[in-house]
C-alpha cells in the first residue's frame, strides 16, 4: 500500500481535500470527505475478493481516494467532478509510481464513476461505481427526506 499512501501525502490530493472540507462543513446531505472515500474503498475491495476479479488493493484504494478529488472544482467552477477529478489524479497516481497501464484503468473508474452504463461491469470502473453508491447509508441520513435521489437509487437497506 506504499502508493496508496503517497496518495495520501500527496500535496495536491491534500489541499483538494481540505478545500473540499471546508466548502462541505455545512452541507446537509452526503459528503465527500475521507470516510467516504475509505468506505467506497473497502467496499469495493470486498466485492473485489467476493467475486474474484482479481484487482489488486492499492488499484482499488488508489481509486477510491481520488475518484471525487475533483468535487471541490464542481462546486467552485462548475466543471462535473469525475472530469476534474480525472485531471488531477493523472498527475497524483504519475508522481504516485503507478504505471501507464495503471495509471488509464484508474482515470476510466474516475470518469466513469457516475455513468449507470457501467453498473454491471465487473471492472474497477464497475466496481467503483457501485461501491460508491453502496457506501451510502440513506436508511440511517436525517436529510433523507430531503435529497433528490431517487427512490430506487437510496440505499434503504444495508448492502454490500
Amino acid at each position: 500500500m506504499e502508493r496508496v499512501n503517497k496518495i495520501w501525502r500527496h500535496p495536491v490530493w491534500k489541499q483538494h481535500m481540505e478545500h473540499l472540507a471546508e466548502y462541505e462543513k455545512n452541507r446537509i446531505f452526503c459528503r465527500h470527505g475521507i470516510d467516504h472515500l475509505m468506505d467506497v474503498a473497502r467496499i469495493a475491495y470486498i466485492e473485489n475478493l467476493e467475486k474474484n476479479c482479481g484487482i489488486s488493493k492499492e488499484i482499488i484504494y488508489g481509486a477510491a481516494l481520488l475518484h471525487d478529488i475533483g468535487r471541490y472544482l464542481q462546486y467552485t467552477e462548475g466543471i462535473p467532478h469525475e472530469r476534474a477529478g480525472e485531471d488531477l489524479a493523472a498527475e497524483i497516481l504519475k508522481d504516485c509510481g503507478f504505471t501507464g497501464e495503471e495509471q488509464i484503468e484508474i482515470l476510466e473508474a474516475i470518469a466513469r464513476h457516475r455513468d449507470k452504463d457501467i453498473g454491471e461491469d465487473s471492472r474497477l470502473a464497475g466496481i467503483l461505481y457501485r461501491a460508491d453508491k453502496k457506501s451510502r447509508l440513506c436508511g440511517f441520513c436525517p436529510a433523507e427526506p430531503d435529497c433528490n435521489w431517487s427512490e430506487e437509487k437510496k440505499n434503504m437497506l444495508i448492502s454490500v
